[in-house]
């Protein structure tokens, strides 16, 4: 088991708020880009 805080982060470009890496994303974790999907859909 891994702590909270040896998860990889990332920052989300549209909010600028960084965010952890979470089980869903584990076979996508390179093409995660935003922290929500609140985000992705305000991107531009």
């Amino acid at each position: 088991m891994r702590k909270k805080s040896d998860l990889p982060t990332k920052t989300c470009p549209v909010c600028g708020r960084p965010f952890t890496w979470r089980k869903k994303w584990a076979r996508d974790w390179d093409n995660v880009i935003y922290c929500s999907e609140r985000c992705r859909r305000s991107k531009s």
